[in-house]
């Protein structure tokens, strides 16, 4: 039950946290909902038993890389008046609840329509670094060099093109 309570919980700010950095306007209080809704989605793994995931949530996501947005943003000295003025905003917030509501009530019906069954306590290694990292090198190797190789030729040309457009200036 308190699991339950936990859950709904973790889901309501992770969901209040995504709609706060649609509607804020300025940039550090919409960083400041994406770092809610990052701790939000850790607590979550956190109920589903996977350790690592959780871990990796907090460290790398909430931690280190929310930290370097807000150092930016910080460091941007963004104020109020240097935003652009934005008058149709809460229009095109309107039109995407109008977009996403059939959505919502699709997935809603889909979700009802599923079997009712109790919840699998999962085993001791679950979720865990060993775990993971044996289906990841044994059964998930190509995929994961396939990767390896797509992020090493993006960074080359991230640098290529930094350089061209350093070298036209």
């Amino acid at each position: 039950m308190f699991a339950e309570w936990l859950f709904t919980g973790f889901s309501i700010l992770s969901v209040l946290g995504a709609i706060g950095l649609v509607v804020f306007r300025h940039p550090m209080n919409s960083a400041m909902s994406l770092v809610i809704t990052m701790i939000s989605l850790a607590g979550l793994y956190a109920l589903l038993s996977a350790k690592l995931i959780f871990a990796i949530q907090l460290i790398v996501y909430a931690g280190a890389i929310m930290s370097l947005m807000v150092f930016i943003i910080m460091f941007l000295n963004v104020q109020t008046e240097d935003l652009p003025e934005e008058k149709s905003r809460f229009l095109y917030l309107l039109g995407g609840v109008v977009v996403l509501a059939p959505v919502f009530f699709f997935l809603k019906k889909v979700v009802q329509s599923l079997p009712g069954s109790e919840a699998t306590i999962v085993g001791n290694g679950f979720g865990g670094v060993k775990e993971v990292g044996l289906v990841l090198f044994k059964d998930w190797l190509l995929p994961f060099e396939i990767v390896s190789i797509l992020l090493l030729v993006a960074l080359i040309g991230a640098v290529l093109l930094a350089g061209k457009r350093r070298m036209s200036k």
